[in-house]
Protein backbone atom coordinates (compact mmCIF):
# COMPACT_ATOMS: atom_id res chain seq x y z
CA UNK A 1 0.00 0.00 0.00
CA UNK A 2 1.39 3.02 -0.86
CA UNK A 3 0.16 6.44 -1.59
CA UNK A 4 0.13 7.83 -5.06
CA UNK A 5 0.59 11.37 -3.89
CA UNK A 6 2.69 11.41 -0.75
CA UNK A 7 2.31 14.13 1.82
CA UNK A 8 5.32 16.41 1.82
CA UNK A 9 6.58 18.95 4.32
CA UNK A 10 7.31 22.31 2.83
CA UNK A 11 9.34 24.14 5.41
CA UNK A 12 9.58 27.89 5.39
CA UNK A 13 11.62 29.73 7.96
CA UNK A 14 12.69 33.30 8.56
CA UNK A 15 15.14 34.69 11.06
CA UNK A 16 13.66 36.15 14.20
CA UNK A 17 10.23 34.60 13.55
CA UNK A 18 8.75 31.25 14.52
CA UNK A 19 9.16 28.59 11.89
CA UNK A 20 5.94 27.45 10.22
CA UNK A 21 5.85 24.10 8.44
CA UNK A 22 3.62 23.44 5.49
CA UNK A 23 3.11 20.28 3.55
CA UNK A 24 1.55 19.31 0.33
CA UNK A 25 -1.40 17.07 -0.31
CA UNK A 26 -0.48 13.75 1.23
CA UNK A 27 3.12 13.37 2.37
CA UNK A 28 3.64 12.00 5.85
CA UNK A 29 5.33 14.38 8.30
CA UNK A 30 8.74 12.88 7.79
CA UNK A 31 11.18 15.58 8.64
CA UNK A 32 12.85 15.07 11.96
CA UNK A 33 12.40 17.65 14.61
CA UNK A 34 15.37 19.06 16.40
CA UNK A 35 15.47 19.13 20.13
CA UNK A 36 14.56 22.76 19.86
CA UNK A 37 11.19 21.75 18.41
CA UNK A 38 10.22 20.69 21.88
CA UNK A 39 11.42 23.79 23.65
CA UNK A 40 9.73 27.10 24.12
CA UNK A 41 7.78 29.19 26.52
CA UNK A 42 4.08 28.90 27.10
CA UNK A 43 1.98 31.66 25.71
CA UNK A 44 -1.61 32.35 24.81
CA UNK A 45 -3.51 29.60 22.99
CA UNK A 46 -4.19 30.09 19.32
CA UNK A 47 -7.55 28.94 18.05
CA UNK A 48 -7.66 27.11 14.72
CA UNK A 49 -8.63 29.05 11.65
CA UNK A 50 -12.05 27.62 10.79
CA UNK A 51 -13.07 30.09 8.11
CA UNK A 52 -10.57 29.01 5.49
CA UNK A 53 -11.97 26.83 2.71
CA UNK A 54 -10.86 23.19 2.55
CA UNK A 55 -7.80 22.60 0.43
CA UNK A 56 -5.47 19.79 -0.47
CA UNK A 57 -2.72 21.41 1.58
CA UNK A 58 -1.80 19.93 4.94
CA UNK A 59 0.04 21.91 7.56
CA UNK A 60 2.40 20.52 10.17
CA UNK A 61 1.29 22.66 13.04
CA UNK A 62 3.43 23.48 16.03
CA UNK A 63 2.31 26.28 18.33
CA UNK A 64 4.61 28.73 20.04
CA UNK A 65 3.41 27.62 23.46
CA UNK A 66 4.82 24.08 23.16
CA UNK A 67 6.49 22.61 26.24
CA UNK A 68 9.81 20.81 26.03
CA UNK A 69 9.51 17.06 26.05
CA UNK A 70 12.39 16.64 28.42
CA UNK A 71 10.75 19.08 30.81
CA UNK A 72 7.69 16.85 30.99
CA UNK A 73 9.84 13.79 31.44
CA UNK A 74 12.03 15.10 34.24
CA UNK A 75 11.43 16.35 37.75
CA UNK A 76 10.05 14.87 40.94
CA UNK A 77 7.44 12.15 41.09
CA UNK A 78 4.61 14.61 41.76
CA UNK A 79 5.69 16.88 38.94
CA UNK A 80 5.94 13.94 36.56
CA UNK A 81 2.52 12.63 37.47
CA UNK A 82 1.14 16.11 37.03
CA UNK A 83 2.68 16.38 33.59
CA UNK A 84 0.94 13.15 32.63
CA UNK A 85 -2.48 14.55 33.41
CA UNK A 86 -3.20 17.40 31.05
CA UNK A 87 -6.87 16.64 30.58
CA UNK A 88 -7.68 20.35 30.44
CA UNK A 89 -5.54 20.87 27.35
CA UNK A 90 -7.21 20.23 23.99
CA UNK A 91 -4.61 20.01 21.19
CA UNK A 92 -7.17 20.76 18.47
CA UNK A 93 -7.80 24.22 19.98
CA UNK A 94 -4.16 25.15 19.51
CA UNK A 95 -3.75 24.22 15.84
CA UNK A 96 -3.30 27.06 13.38
CA UNK A 97 -4.56 25.65 10.08
CA UNK A 98 -4.33 27.69 6.91
CA UNK A 99 -6.51 25.30 4.91
CA UNK A 100 -8.31 22.78 7.16
CA UNK A 101 -9.81 19.81 5.31
CA UNK A 102 -13.38 18.57 5.51
CA UNK A 103 -14.33 15.00 6.42
CA UNK A 104 -14.87 14.14 2.76
CA UNK A 105 -11.49 15.61 1.73
CA UNK A 106 -9.80 13.57 4.45
CA UNK A 107 -11.58 10.40 3.34
CA UNK A 108 -10.43 10.91 -0.26
CA UNK A 109 -6.83 11.49 0.89
CA UNK A 110 -7.00 8.36 3.06
CA UNK A 111 -8.19 6.25 0.13
CA UNK A 112 -5.51 7.66 -2.16
CA UNK A 113 -2.90 7.01 0.53
CA UNK A 114 -3.78 3.30 0.73
CA UNK A 115 -4.64 2.37 -2.87
CA UNK A 116 -1.74 1.97 -5.29
CA UNK A 117 0.31 -0.82 -6.87
CA UNK A 118 -0.39 -2.99 -3.81
CA UNK A 119 -3.99 -3.55 -4.85
CA UNK A 120 -2.83 -4.97 -8.21
CA UNK A 121 -0.63 -7.48 -6.36
CA UNK A 122 -3.42 -8.87 -4.14
CA UNK A 123 -4.30 -11.79 -6.48
CA UNK A 124 -0.66 -12.88 -6.21
CA UNK A 125 -1.02 -12.65 -2.41
CA UNK A 126 -4.11 -14.89 -2.53
CA UNK A 127 -2.14 -17.40 -4.64
CA UNK A 128 0.39 -17.68 -1.81
CA UNK A 129 -2.33 -18.06 0.84
CA UNK A 130 -5.18 -19.88 -0.88
CA UNK A 131 -8.63 -18.57 -1.77
CA UNK A 132 -10.33 -18.85 1.62
CA UNK A 133 -7.26 -18.29 3.77
CA UNK A 134 -6.53 -15.17 1.74
CA UNK A 135 -10.14 -14.02 2.08
CA UNK A 136 -10.21 -14.35 5.87
CA UNK A 137 -6.59 -13.28 6.30
CA UNK A 138 -7.03 -10.05 4.34
CA UNK A 139 -9.99 -9.01 6.47
CA UNK A 140 -8.08 -9.84 9.67
CA UNK A 141 -5.00 -8.01 8.41
CA UNK A 142 -7.14 -4.98 7.56
CA UNK A 143 -8.68 -4.99 11.05
CA UNK A 144 -5.28 -5.21 12.77
CA UNK A 145 -3.74 -2.47 10.61
CA UNK A 146 -6.75 -0.20 11.23
CA UNK A 147 -6.48 -0.82 14.98
CA UNK A 148 -2.78 0.08 14.87
CA UNK A 149 -3.69 3.33 13.12
CA UNK A 150 -6.12 4.08 15.94
CA UNK A 151 -3.38 3.27 18.45
CA UNK A 152 -1.04 5.78 16.83
CA UNK A 153 -3.69 8.51 16.79
CA UNK A 154 -4.64 7.87 20.45
CA UNK A 155 -0.98 7.97 21.52
CA UNK A 156 -0.52 11.22 19.62
CA UNK A 157 -3.50 12.74 21.42
CA UNK A 158 -2.27 11.56 24.82
CA UNK A 159 1.24 12.90 24.26
CA UNK A 160 -0.07 16.19 22.85
CA UNK A 161 -2.15 16.71 26.02
CA UNK A 162 0.72 15.64 28.23
CA UNK A 163 3.27 17.90 26.55
CA UNK A 164 0.77 20.63 25.61
CA UNK A 165 1.69 20.50 21.94
CA UNK A 166 -0.95 20.93 19.20
CA UNK A 167 0.29 18.04 17.02
CA UNK A 168 3.04 15.46 16.56
CA UNK A 169 4.18 13.49 13.53
CA UNK A 170 5.05 9.78 13.47
CA UNK A 171 8.72 10.13 14.45
CA UNK A 172 7.89 12.74 17.11
CA UNK A 173 5.30 10.43 18.66
CA UNK A 174 7.96 7.72 18.90
CA UNK A 175 10.44 10.18 20.42
CA UNK A 176 7.94 11.55 22.94
CA UNK A 177 6.71 8.11 24.01
CA UNK A 178 10.25 7.09 24.94
CA UNK A 179 11.02 10.49 26.50
CA UNK A 180 8.04 10.24 28.87
CA UNK A 181 8.18 6.46 29.33
CA UNK A 182 10.37 4.28 31.58
CA UNK A 183 13.27 6.29 32.99
CA UNK A 184 15.87 3.71 32.00
CA UNK A 185 14.84 3.87 28.32
CA UNK A 186 14.51 7.63 27.89
CA UNK A 187 18.06 7.91 26.59
CA UNK A 188 16.93 5.94 23.52
CA UNK A 189 14.29 8.49 22.50
CA UNK A 190 16.43 10.02 19.74
CA UNK A 191 17.26 6.53 18.48
CA UNK A 192 13.55 5.70 18.29
CA UNK A 193 12.93 8.79 16.17
CA UNK A 194 15.81 7.91 13.84
CA UNK A 195 14.57 4.32 13.46
CA UNK A 196 11.08 5.46 12.44
CA UNK A 197 12.51 7.94 9.95
CA UNK A 198 14.86 5.28 8.55
CA UNK A 199 12.03 2.81 7.97
CA UNK A 200 9.96 5.55 6.34
CA UNK A 201 12.90 6.18 4.01
CA UNK A 202 13.32 2.45 3.25
CA UNK A 203 9.59 2.10 2.61
CA UNK A 204 9.48 4.92 0.08
CA UNK A 205 12.66 3.78 -1.69
CA UNK A 206 11.10 0.32 -1.89
CA UNK A 207 7.94 1.81 -3.39
CA UNK A 208 10.03 3.65 -6.00
CA UNK A 209 11.83 0.42 -6.91
CA UNK A 210 8.49 -1.38 -7.32
CA UNK A 211 7.19 1.49 -9.46
CA UNK A 212 10.24 1.34 -11.75
CA UNK A 213 9.83 -2.40 -12.29
CA UNK A 214 6.04 -2.17 -12.64
CA UNK A 215 6.29 0.35 -15.49
CA UNK A 216 8.96 -1.66 -17.33
CA UNK A 217 7.13 -5.00 -17.06
CA UNK A 218 3.79 -3.58 -18.21
CA UNK A 219 5.37 -1.86 -21.21
CA UNK A 220 7.23 -5.08 -22.02
CA UNK A 221 4.00 -7.09 -21.83
CA UNK A 222 2.37 -4.79 -24.39
CA UNK A 223 5.30 -4.64 -26.84
CA UNK A 224 6.11 -8.37 -26.52
CA UNK A 225 2.98 -9.00 -28.59
CA UNK A 226 4.83 -7.40 -31.50
CA UNK A 227 8.52 -7.67 -30.66
CA UNK A 228 10.25 -9.38 -27.70
CA UNK A 229 12.81 -7.25 -25.83
CA UNK A 230 14.55 -7.88 -22.49
CA UNK A 231 12.94 -6.00 -19.61
CA UNK A 232 16.27 -4.35 -18.73
CA UNK A 233 16.13 -2.44 -22.00
CA UNK A 234 12.88 -0.84 -20.86
CA UNK A 235 14.45 0.06 -17.52
CA UNK A 236 17.37 1.76 -19.28
CA UNK A 237 14.99 3.67 -21.57
CA UNK A 238 13.00 4.81 -18.53
CA UNK A 239 16.04 5.98 -16.54
CA UNK A 240 16.72 9.33 -18.24
CA UNK A 241 13.06 10.50 -18.36
CA UNK A 242 12.72 9.46 -14.72
CA UNK A 243 15.80 11.48 -13.72
CA UNK A 244 14.62 14.57 -15.61
CA UNK A 245 11.13 14.39 -14.12
CA UNK A 246 12.50 14.02 -10.60
CA UNK A 247 14.67 17.12 -10.88
CA UNK A 248 11.46 19.13 -10.41
CA UNK A 249 11.61 20.44 -6.81
CA UNK A 250 8.48 22.55 -6.56
CA UNK A 251 5.49 20.38 -5.71
CA UNK A 252 2.98 22.82 -7.18
CA UNK A 253 4.18 21.78 -10.65
CA UNK A 254 3.43 18.15 -9.74
CA UNK A 255 -0.24 18.77 -8.89
CA UNK A 256 -1.46 18.17 -12.49
CA UNK A 257 0.75 15.05 -12.56
CA UNK A 258 -1.02 13.74 -9.45
CA UNK A 259 -4.44 14.42 -10.94
CA UNK A 260 -3.63 12.65 -14.21
CA UNK A 261 -2.19 9.65 -12.35
CA UNK A 262 -5.29 9.37 -10.15
CA UNK A 263 -7.68 9.47 -13.13
CA UNK A 264 -5.69 6.86 -15.06
CA UNK A 265 -5.55 4.59 -12.00
CA UNK A 266 -9.31 4.71 -11.39
CA UNK A 267 -10.12 4.02 -15.05
CA UNK A 268 -7.53 1.25 -15.25
CA UNK A 269 -8.85 -0.47 -12.11
CA UNK A 270 -12.43 -0.31 -13.40
CA UNK A 271 -11.51 -1.95 -16.72
CA UNK A 272 -9.37 -4.56 -14.93
CA UNK A 273 -12.37 -5.46 -12.75
CA UNK A 274 -14.47 -6.03 -15.86
CA UNK A 275 -11.89 -8.54 -17.14
CA UNK A 276 -11.70 -10.35 -13.80
CA UNK A 277 -15.47 -10.73 -13.41
CA UNK A 278 -15.98 -12.07 -16.94
CA UNK A 279 -16.41 -15.88 -17.17
CA UNK A 280 -15.38 -16.69 -13.60
CA UNK A 281 -14.57 -20.39 -13.02
CA UNK A 282 -15.86 -22.47 -10.11
CA UNK A 283 -14.25 -21.91 -6.69
CA UNK A 284 -13.12 -25.55 -6.65
CA UNK A 285 -10.63 -24.84 -9.44
CA UNK A 286 -8.27 -23.05 -7.03
CA UNK A 287 -6.72 -24.02 -3.70
CA UNK A 288 -8.57 -23.06 -0.50
CA UNK A 289 -5.20 -23.11 1.30
CA UNK A 290 -1.85 -22.91 -0.49
CA UNK A 291 0.93 -24.01 1.88
CA UNK A 292 2.71 -22.95 5.06
CA UNK A 293 5.88 -22.35 3.03
CA UNK A 294 4.30 -19.59 0.89
CA UNK A 295 2.19 -18.02 3.65
CA UNK A 296 4.95 -15.51 4.62
CA UNK A 297 4.89 -14.24 1.02
CA UNK A 298 1.19 -13.54 1.44
CA UNK A 299 1.90 -11.64 4.65
CA UNK A 300 4.49 -9.41 2.97
CA UNK A 301 2.27 -8.55 0.00
CA UNK A 302 -0.81 -7.93 2.16
CA UNK A 303 0.97 -5.67 4.64
CA UNK A 304 2.60 -3.82 1.73
CA UNK A 305 -0.87 -3.10 0.37
CA UNK A 306 -2.31 -2.00 3.74
CA UNK A 307 0.64 0.14 4.78
CA UNK A 308 -0.95 3.61 4.86
CA UNK A 309 -0.09 4.40 8.46
CA UNK A 310 2.26 7.19 7.40
CA UNK A 311 -0.63 9.36 6.18
CA UNK A 312 -2.84 8.96 9.27
CA UNK A 313 -1.41 11.65 11.58
CA UNK A 314 -1.00 14.35 8.88
CA UNK A 315 -4.63 13.84 7.82
CA UNK A 316 -6.01 13.94 11.37
CA UNK A 317 -3.84 16.94 12.26
CA UNK A 318 -5.24 18.97 9.36
CA UNK A 319 -8.96 18.22 9.76
CA UNK A 320 -11.48 20.95 10.45
CA UNK A 321 -13.28 18.55 12.81
CA UNK A 322 -10.60 16.08 14.02
CA UNK A 323 -13.05 14.53 16.48
CA UNK A 324 -14.73 12.92 13.44
CA UNK A 325 -11.57 11.05 12.46
CA UNK A 326 -11.80 8.25 15.02
CA UNK A 327 -14.87 6.52 16.39
CA UNK A 328 -16.91 3.55 15.11
CA UNK A 329 -18.27 5.50 12.13
CA UNK A 330 -15.39 7.93 11.82
CA UNK A 331 -13.38 8.79 8.72
CA UNK A 332 -10.62 6.28 9.51
CA UNK A 333 -12.92 3.27 9.92
CA UNK A 334 -15.02 4.24 6.90
CA UNK A 335 -11.97 4.62 4.66
CA UNK A 336 -10.28 1.43 5.83
CA UNK A 337 -13.47 -0.63 5.38
CA UNK A 338 -13.60 0.57 1.76
CA UNK A 339 -9.90 -0.22 1.29
CA UNK A 340 -10.25 -3.70 2.83
CA UNK A 341 -13.26 -4.48 0.63
CA UNK A 342 -11.42 -3.39 -2.52
CA UNK A 343 -8.31 -5.40 -1.64
CA UNK A 344 -10.34 -8.48 -0.77
CA UNK A 345 -12.40 -8.24 -3.96
CA UNK A 346 -9.41 -7.79 -6.27
CA UNK A 347 -7.49 -10.58 -4.55
CA UNK A 348 -10.41 -13.02 -4.43
CA UNK A 349 -11.70 -12.57 -7.98
CA UNK A 350 -8.24 -12.12 -9.50
CA UNK A 351 -6.97 -15.40 -8.07
CA UNK A 352 -10.24 -17.18 -8.88
CA UNK A 353 -10.03 -15.98 -12.48
CA UNK A 354 -6.38 -16.78 -13.24
CA UNK A 355 -5.52 -19.37 -10.57
CA UNK A 356 -1.86 -20.24 -10.01
CA UNK A 357 -0.96 -18.49 -13.28
CA UNK A 358 -1.59 -15.10 -11.66
CA UNK A 359 1.40 -12.74 -11.80
CA UNK A 360 2.90 -10.06 -9.56
CA UNK A 361 0.50 -7.49 -11.02
CA UNK A 362 -2.97 -8.51 -12.21
CA UNK A 363 -2.53 -6.27 -15.27
CA UNK A 364 0.13 -8.69 -16.56
CA UNK A 365 -2.56 -11.41 -16.77
CA UNK A 366 -4.83 -9.43 -19.08
CA UNK A 367 -5.02 -10.75 -22.67
CA UNK A 368 -2.00 -9.69 -24.69
CA UNK A 369 -3.71 -9.41 -28.05
CA UNK A 370 -6.74 -7.44 -26.80
CA UNK A 371 -6.64 -3.73 -27.61
CA UNK A 372 -8.50 -2.69 -24.47
CA UNK A 373 -6.22 -4.72 -22.18
CA UNK A 374 -3.16 -3.24 -23.87
CA UNK A 375 -4.63 0.21 -23.28
CA UNK A 376 -5.12 -0.62 -19.59
CA UNK A 377 -1.49 -1.69 -19.22
CA UNK A 378 -0.28 1.49 -20.88
CA UNK A 379 -2.59 3.62 -18.72
CA UNK A 380 -1.41 1.96 -15.49
CA UNK A 381 2.23 2.21 -16.60
CA UNK A 382 1.85 5.94 -17.27
CA UNK A 383 0.00 6.46 -13.98
CA UNK A 384 2.70 4.71 -11.95
CA UNK A 385 5.46 6.47 -13.91
CA UNK A 386 3.96 9.85 -12.99
CA UNK A 387 3.35 8.75 -9.39
CA UNK A 388 7.02 7.80 -8.98
CA UNK A 389 7.92 11.49 -8.75
CA UNK A 390 5.55 12.08 -5.87
CA UNK A 391 6.71 8.96 -4.01
CA UNK A 392 10.33 9.92 -4.63
CA UNK A 393 9.82 13.33 -3.03
CA UNK A 394 9.51 11.68 0.39
CA UNK A 395 12.98 10.06 0.72
CA UNK A 396 14.59 13.09 -0.90
CA UNK A 397 12.91 15.33 1.65
CA UNK A 398 14.46 13.23 4.43
CA UNK A 399 18.03 13.10 3.13
CA UNK A 400 18.40 16.42 1.30
CA UNK A 401 18.59 18.73 4.37
CA UNK A 402 21.40 16.60 5.83
CA UNK A 403 23.37 16.57 2.57
CA UNK A 404 22.92 20.29 1.92
CA UNK A 405 24.02 21.18 5.46
CA UNK A 406 27.60 20.24 4.46
CA UNK A 407 27.75 23.09 1.90
CA UNK A 408 28.06 26.78 2.68
CA UNK A 409 27.08 28.43 -0.61
CA UNK A 410 23.65 28.29 -2.21
CA UNK A 411 25.22 27.12 -5.46
CA UNK A 412 26.86 24.24 -3.63
CA UNK A 413 23.58 23.29 -1.95
CA UNK A 414 21.74 23.30 -5.30
CA UNK A 415 24.37 21.15 -6.97
CA UNK A 416 24.36 18.71 -4.05
CA UNK A 417 20.56 18.47 -4.14
CA UNK A 418 20.59 17.79 -7.89
CA UNK A 419 23.31 15.14 -7.58
CA UNK A 420 21.44 13.49 -4.70
CA UNK A 421 18.29 13.14 -6.80
CA UNK A 422 20.23 11.61 -9.69
CA UNK A 423 21.96 9.13 -7.35
CA UNK A 424 18.73 8.04 -5.63
CA UNK A 425 16.83 7.55 -8.91
CA UNK A 426 19.76 5.56 -10.29
CA UNK A 427 19.83 3.49 -7.08
CA UNK A 428 16.19 2.47 -7.47
CA UNK A 429 16.92 1.71 -11.14
CA UNK A 430 19.76 -0.64 -10.14
CA UNK A 431 17.58 -2.39 -7.57
CA UNK A 432 14.86 -2.94 -10.16
CA UNK A 433 17.45 -4.27 -12.61
CA UNK A 434 18.82 -6.77 -10.09
CA UNK A 435 15.39 -8.01 -8.91
CA UNK A 436 13.06 -8.67 -11.86
CA UNK A 437 10.53 -10.58 -9.72
CA UNK A 438 7.80 -8.02 -9.07
CA UNK A 439 5.78 -10.18 -6.66
CA UNK A 440 8.82 -11.09 -4.55
CA UNK A 441 10.09 -7.52 -4.27
CA UNK A 442 6.64 -6.29 -3.20
CA UNK A 443 6.54 -8.99 -0.54
CA UNK A 444 10.07 -8.09 0.61
CA UNK A 445 9.31 -4.37 0.95
CA UNK A 446 6.15 -5.20 2.87
CA UNK A 447 7.85 -7.68 5.20
CA UNK A 448 10.84 -5.46 5.97
CA UNK A 449 9.56 -1.91 6.26
CA UNK A 450 5.76 -1.97 6.17
CA UNK A 451 5.50 -4.52 9.00
CA UNK A 452 7.89 -2.45 11.11
CA UNK A 453 5.87 0.74 10.68
CA UNK A 454 2.35 -0.71 10.70
CA UNK A 455 2.56 -3.61 13.18
CA UNK A 456 5.68 -3.32 15.34
CA UNK A 457 6.11 0.41 16.04
CA UNK A 458 2.51 1.28 17.16
CA UNK A 459 2.36 -1.35 19.97
CA UNK A 460 5.78 -0.30 21.30
CA UNK A 461 4.72 3.36 21.22
CA UNK A 462 1.47 2.58 23.06
CA UNK A 463 3.26 0.52 25.75
CA UNK A 464 5.66 3.38 26.47
CA UNK A 465 3.02 6.11 26.19
CA UNK A 466 0.77 4.56 28.85
CA UNK A 467 3.58 3.22 31.04
CA UNK A 468 2.88 5.80 33.76
CA UNK A 469 -0.87 5.79 33.21
CA UNK A 470 -1.72 2.11 33.31
CA UNK A 471 -2.79 -0.61 30.90
CA UNK A 472 -6.33 -1.19 32.11
CA UNK A 473 -7.89 -4.10 33.95
CA UNK A 474 -5.71 -7.23 33.95
CA UNK A 475 -3.24 -5.17 31.87
CA UNK A 476 -5.29 -6.04 28.75
CA UNK A 477 -3.67 -3.26 26.71
CA UNK A 478 -0.19 -4.58 27.43
CA UNK A 479 -1.05 -8.17 26.45
CA UNK A 480 -2.85 -6.98 23.32
CA UNK A 481 0.15 -4.87 22.27
CA UNK A 482 2.57 -7.73 22.90
CA UNK A 483 0.42 -10.07 20.77
CA UNK A 484 0.35 -7.59 17.84
CA UNK A 485 4.07 -6.94 18.18
CA UNK A 486 4.90 -10.67 18.15
CA UNK A 487 2.67 -11.11 15.09
CA UNK A 488 4.50 -8.27 13.34
CA UNK A 489 7.94 -9.61 14.32
CA UNK A 490 7.07 -13.09 13.03
CA UNK A 491 5.89 -11.59 9.75
CA UNK A 492 9.02 -9.43 9.60
CA UNK A 493 11.42 -12.36 10.11
CA UNK A 494 9.70 -15.12 8.14
CA UNK A 495 8.38 -12.79 5.43
CA UNK A 496 11.82 -11.31 4.82
CA UNK A 497 13.50 -14.74 4.79
CA UNK A 498 11.02 -16.38 2.40
CA UNK A 499 10.96 -13.32 0.11
CA UNK A 500 14.76 -13.33 -0.16
CA UNK A 501 14.74 -17.07 -0.88
CA UNK A 502 12.11 -16.54 -3.59
CA UNK A 503 14.14 -13.71 -5.14
CA UNK A 504 17.41 -15.68 -5.21
CA UNK A 505 15.71 -18.85 -6.42
CA UNK A 506 14.07 -17.21 -9.41
CA UNK A 507 17.18 -15.14 -10.11
CA UNK A 508 19.24 -18.34 -10.24
CA UNK A 509 16.68 -20.07 -12.48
Amino acid sequence: MEDLTPLTNLQQSSEGAPRKKKMSERQPLLLQSDASDYEGSRGSAVRPVRSSPPDNTLVNVHSEDSLAVHAAASGSGDDEQGSLDKSGYNPTHHRTLEHPTSNFDTLVHLLKGNIGTGILAMPDAFKNAGLYVGLVGTMIMGAICTHCMHMLVNCSHELCRRLQKPSLDFSEVAYSSFETGPIGLRRYSSLARRIITTFLFITQIGFCCVYFLFVALNLKDVIDHYYVINYRIYLVLLLMPMIVLNLVRNLKYLTPVSLIASILTVVGLAITFSYMLHDLPDVHTVKPFASWATLPLYFGTAIYAFEGIGVVLPLENNMRTPEDFSGPTGVLNTGMVIVACLYTSVGFFGYLKYGDAVKGSITLNLPQGDTLSQLVKIMMAVAIFLSYTLQFYVPVNIVEPFVCSHFDTQRGKNMAATLLRIILVTFTFLLATCIPNLGAIISLVGAVSSSALALIAPPIIEIFTFYNVGYGRYKWMLWKDIAIMVFGLCGFVFGTWVSLLDIFKKHTD
